[in-house]
């Protein structure tokens, strides 16, 4: 459903989830202080606005007070990110998501009531050290500190076999990895079925302890 968001910082992170949600047909307000990164997001969101967000007269006067959602991508200002947040809570945004930079910026945004708190330096983190040395494992999201969802890349070792020869056709398999989609191209195959050839290019997407992801993309 089609829902209206603000995004208060321009950075990197700030500009790529306006973009993205703009491109998934939401309308986004993106709000910034500098003129630089409002006008590179003209034309890529339904509003760029400059503006002081940390001003609850501005916020009110753009109308932010009816939007659905808000996003504080504010980077290296703790103290702006926690004021915005602050601001946008008690003009009764229903649903906030705020980005911290480290655990008590992120504990703070939680006690003044954010939905959400995303710490992207440390997730990028986790996602590098698991592909560092691995180029199969292209991307991870953590569930615990040794167990998560990983998207792989197939092993030249397994092209041709069936999934269920490879190993890999459910969770009490020798591998002890549940296979939850493979992508084929442009098609997604969610649970697909033991007897499931690979091939050449086809993408994983498994769930289960770390060390079992290593041991199947590296040996």
């Amino acid at each position: 459903m089609k829902k209206q968001v603000t995004v208060v910082g321009l950075g990197r992170f700030g500009s790529r989830i306006a973009r993205t949600l703009y491109q998934l047909g939401h309308d986004v307000m993106a709000i910034d202080q500098d003129e630089a990164r409002v006008q590179q997001m003209m034309g890529e969101v339904t509003y760029a606005v400059r503006g002081d967000a940390t001003n609850e007269a501005v916020l009110r006067e753009l109308g932010v007070h009816n939007f659905d959602v808000a996003i504080v991508a504010i980077g290296t200002n703790v103290q702006a990110s926690i004021m915005v947040s602050v601001l946008l809570k008690t003009m009764g945004i229903p649903y906030i998501v705020s980005r911290a930079n480290n655990e008590l910026h992120g504990n703070t945004l939680e006690r003044i009531g954010c939905n959400k708190v995303v710490y992207p330096e440390m997730e990028m983190g986790v996602r590098l050290a698991h592909g560092l040395f691995n180029p199969n494992v292209q991307e991870h999201m953590e569930i615990t500190p040794s167990f998560g969802i990983s998207r792989i890349a197939v092993p030249d070792k397994y092209t041709g076999m069936a999934l269920a020869e490879a190993g890999l056709a459910g969770k009490g398999d020798r591998n002890g990895l549940l296979v939850v989609a493979l992508k084929r191209g442009d098609e997604v195959t969610l649970s697909p079925d033991p007897d499931e050839k690979l091939l050449v290019g086809d993408i994983l997407v498994v769930v289960g302890w770390d060390n079992l992801v290593s041991k199947i993309t590296t040996t």
